[in-house]
């Protein structure tokens, strides 16, 4: 496994929201480092884990063997196809950890973060379309929007005008330089300004939001009734459309805003009401300050039915 792992955030609350008994079904939509999985497989769960990133899988194999873990290579998104192809239809519990990991924000070589020079990368799948590939290639007002909406950038526009005379752009370094000298940056400054930038890209180039509503969407699906839901995430467009999804399916107003339409309330909650929402005490903060940002979620699975499950509507698509 990688030389800095990803430390799992708010493990014992997560565990706590899943009250796992032994013998049950349960799923890590975000292997990682194995953290999660591992300390499910401890308390007895028959563990699914799902990872898109090749690295993730390559590195892990050996630790899933020797825990017991199923370790599944795809987008917790496609969890519900992917595990029916394995004979499962429904679990007792499903954990989703949202966003990058460290193992892939300590790596130069990925392109995710600025704080080592490294290619433009920040693919988690390594395939696809690539932050040089959209970088320099999208209309200007494209980038402006994708800054604006995901990394909420209120300078979006001179950033966006900033990159294109700069183009083209290749390495990570390049990028982090170009938006400090249209946003201006002193060493002294408590946060990089290219921070938001680079958060933006990667949310768009991965399709993250997507990629959580459609998460959220199966795990409605494949929860057997009683059925735990936990969900971590670290920034407040992730929280928001996990509130925002919790809320309307246990009942209550599903609200709305810039990045997810008014929905109206499920007519028969497949959610109870969720629980409080938890964020990290002095003593995790003091291990891990990656977990500051953090925020988790749960609630468990009422009898309703779906309507239509994630895998029936991309097969009717």
């Amino acid at each position: 496994m990688s030389a800095a792992p990803h430390i799992p955030v708010l493990l014992d609350e997560v565990l706590d929201a899943l009250a796992i008994s032994p013998g049950e079904v349960h799923v890590d939509g975000t292997f990682g480092a194995g953290g999660y999985s591992s300390a499910m497989a401890g308390r007895g769960a028959r563990v699914f884990a799902f990872d898109r990133d090749p690295d993730a899988i390559r590195e892990g194999q050996a630790f899933a063997d020797e825990k017991g873990i199923t370790l599944i290579e795809g987008e917790f998104s496609r969890m519900e196809a992917l595990l029916a192809e394995r004979g499962i239809a429904r679990v007792s519990g499903i954990t989703l950890d949202i966003g990058v990991s460290s193992m892939q924000l300590d790596r130069p070589e990925r392109g995710f973060s600025f704080q080592a020079d490294g290619p433009l990368g920040m693919t988690m799948s390594q395939a696809g379309m690539s932050a040089a590939d959209f970088l320099n290639t999208a209309p200007e007002q494209e980038i402006a929007d994708v800054l604006y909406r995901y990394g909420e950038e209120p300078r979006s526009r001179r950033v966006a005008r900033a990159i294109v005379d700069a183009r083209p752009l290749e390495r990570t370094g390049q990028l982090a330089a170009v938006v400090r000298r249209a946003l201006g940056h002193k060493p002294h400054d408590k946060k990089d300004p290219a921070t938001r930038t680079f958060q933006a890209i990667r949310i768009h180039v991965n399709r993250e939001l997507e990629e959580l509503e459609r998460g959220l969407e199966a795990a409605e699906h494949l929860l057997e009734e009683g059925g735990r839901l936990a969900v971590v995430t670290f920034h407040s467009l992730e929280d928001r459309i996990v509130k925002q999804f919790l809320r309307n399916r246990s009942g209550g107003d599903a609200g709305g805003s810039r990045h997810m339409p008014q929905r109206q309330a499920a007519a028969v909650p497949t959610f109870e009401r969720p629980a409080k929402a938890v964020r990290p005490g002095s003593a995790e903060l003091a291990r891990n300050p990656r977990a500051r940002s953090a925020t988790l979620r749960s609630a468990v699975r009422t009898a309703a039915p779906v309507s239509l499950s994630p895998a029936s509507r991309s097969a009717r698509s």
